[in-house]
Parts: C-alpha cells; structure tokens; sequence
C-alpha cells in the first residue's frame, strides 16, 4: 500500500525507498547547504533527512545550551564554536549517539567534561580547545591535545599534566632546567660586576698613562716587586755552603 504525500514542486528529486514490510513512499526536499565539520568547510549537495547538521558557529549566542539539544538524536555533526556559551557542557549530550563531530572550541563552557560523552562512540572528531573546562579527561575515545588545548585546568590522558588525587591538575613542578636558568642571572651578575670593575679600573690607568706619559709611582712600585723577585732566585740559586 502506498502512502500519498502532499504534492511538491515539479523540479525537486523525489527519492523512493522500499521496506521489508511493503513499499512506501518517501518524499522530501533536496537542496545544498555550506556546513562546517570536522575542522573543514564542505558543499553538502543534495542533502536529504537522512543526513543531520547543526552548525551555529561564529555567531554572538551566549549563557547556556538548552538540554533539549540532547533529544536530537539523529544529529550527526554539531557546530557550536566561536560564541560566548557559558556554563558546563550539557550531560544530555550522551543522549547524541550518532554524532560523528563536535566543535565547541572558542567559548567560555567551565566545569567538568561529562563522563556521559563517553557513550558517543562514533565521534571522530571532536574540540573543546579555548574553554575554561576543568578536571580529568573522561576515559574513552583517544583524541590528540588540540581536542583540549586552552583549558588549563584540564588533565589526563592524552594530556602530560597529571590529576592528583582531588581530580585536579598538580602544579607542574620546575624541571631541572629551569632550575639551573634561575640560577643563571645571579652568575652572571657577579660576573658584569667584575668585569665592570676591571673596565673602569683599565680606563682609568689609560687615561692616566695617556696624560701623564709616565705613572711613577706605578713604576716604582713595578720594580721594587721585580727587584724582590729577582732577589729571591738569586739566593736560591746560590749554592750553599757546608
């Protein structure tokens, strides 16, 4: 038995479809739409029911995300980035099962991630860089560390920084490196300062050999240490008598 739609215009592609059950009739728009998705802007062309997108990117919304975008099961891509949402991620983003993408990078979400978006398994890709999201990573799908860049209240794997036993990310301790460069500057004053001594001492007893042709008493005192010196070999060189 066939089901009769309401008619449409003559110049939009009007796909059947059959069911184990018996034959029906399935009739909708088709038409192409820009969307942006997994960090690409594509052509979708002849875009139909069976495929889902929600991309209200680089708009100006703001406070919170109704949890009733949860109930949108169907969705495949979610484009949430660059506005100013507030508030934790919504838990009943769990509820999206078949999401293959989700983009909420440059907002201002806070709290944890929800452990529910463990559940979506098909995620491919996801971002949630430039957000002010704290605590550990839920363990699930794997993603690189531009998935969370920005956060830096966030920790746990695939990030370096470690959770203590709060949940919190531990204070990176200073590396030996930075230890030693700390050290560096107060070596290197004692050095400026030596060296700096030398130079006005240097200048000054060239200006006062430049002027006065001869510093006498630096002469002198120049040939009394000579004089001592060469005094001294002189009697150790004398053999002695016995």
């Amino acid at each position: 038995m066939k089901e009769k739609s309401k008619e449409r215009p003559s110049n939009v592609s009007l796909p059947e479809y059959r069911h184990d059950s018996g034959e029906y009739m399935a009739r909708y728009y088709q038409t192409s739409v820009n969307v942006t998705t997994k960090r690409l802007e594509i052509e979708l062309k002849k875009t139909s029911a069976i495929f889902v997108s929600m991309d209200l990117s680089n708009n100006q919304f703001q406070g919170l995300i109704p949890e009733e975008v949860g109930q949108l099961h169907s969705l495949q891509m979610l484009n949430f980035s660059h506005n100013n949402f507030t508030s934790p991620i919504p838990t009943s983003f769990g509820n999206l099962v078949a999401l293959e993408s989700l983009d909420l990078s440059s907002n201002k979400f806070s709290g944890m991630i929800p452990s529910q978006m463990t559940k979506l398994t098909f995620l491919a890709v996801l971002n949630l860089s430039e957000n002010n999201l704290v605590g550990p990573i839920p363990h699930g799908n794997q993603f690189d560390n531009d998935s969370y860049s920005g956060n830096l209240e966030l920790c746990g794997l695939p990030l370096s920084k470690q959770c203590n036993n709060h949940g919190e990310a531990e204070p990176q301790a200073p590396s030996v490196a930075e230890h030693e460069d700390s050290q560096v500057p107060k070596f290197w004053q004692v050095v400026m300062m030596g060296y700096g001594i030398g130079v006005v001492l240097g200048l000054s007893l060239g200006y006062i050999v430049f002027t006065t042709g001869r510093p006498w008493w630096f002469v002198s005192m120049v040939e009394r240490h000579l004089q001592y010196r060469f005094t001294n070999w002189i009697r150790r060189k004398k053999p002695r008598r016995n």
